[in-house]
C-alpha cells in the first residue's frame, strides 16, 4: 500500500497544530493521499452538538486539490429545529451514512489554501449558517 505523502502529513500535522484539543486520526488512502478524521471539534450554537466529528479526504494531489467535501455525523441538529439548510445533506463517508458539509474552494491558492485553514472556514461558516 503506498505511504502518505511527505506533504499530505505535514498538512495533517498543521490539522493537529490548528485543534489542539481534538483527536486526529489519519490514514493511508492507498494512493498517497489520507482519510484524516478529527474527533471532538468544537461545534454549539446554533447546533445542539456541542462537539462532532469531522472527516475529509486529502487527495495525492495536495495543495494543488481542494480538500473538499468535509463530512460528520446523520444526528447534525439545529438547536431550533430547523431544516440544516442549504450546503448541508445527507451522503456517505467511508462506507457510514453521513451529513455532507459542501464548501467548496473556488479559487484553490496552493501556496495559502492549506488543508487545516479549509477545515478552520468549514467550521467557521458551519457556525454561523443561517
Amino acid at each position: 500500500m503506498t505511504q502518505i505523502q511527505p506533504q499530505i502529513e505535514k498538512a495533517i500535522a498543521e490539522i493537529r497544530s490548528s485543534f489542539p484539543d481534538c483527536q486526529v486520526d489519519a490514514e493511508t488512502d492507498g494512493t498517497g493521499g489520507a482519510y484524516v478524521l478529527v474527533h471532538g471539534v468544537p461545534l454549539g450554537p446554533p447546533y445542539v452538538q456541542p462537539n462532532i466529528w469531522v472527516g475529509f479526504q486529502i487527495t495525492f494531489q495536495y495543495p494543488y486539490a481542494d480538500v473538499y467535501p468535509h463530512f460528520t455525523g446523520t444526528d447534525l441538529a439545529r438547536a431550533d429545529g430547523r431544516p440544516l439548510g442549504e450546503g448541508l445533506g445527507s451522503a456517505t463517508w467511508r462506507g457510514q451514512a453521513a451529513t455532507q458539509l459542501s464548501r467548496r474552494s473556488n479559487k484553490l491558492n496552493p501556496a495559502t489554501d492549506t488543508a487545516a485553514l479549509k477545515l478552520l472556514k468549514v467550521m467557521q461558516w458551519l457556525r454561523t449558517h443561517p
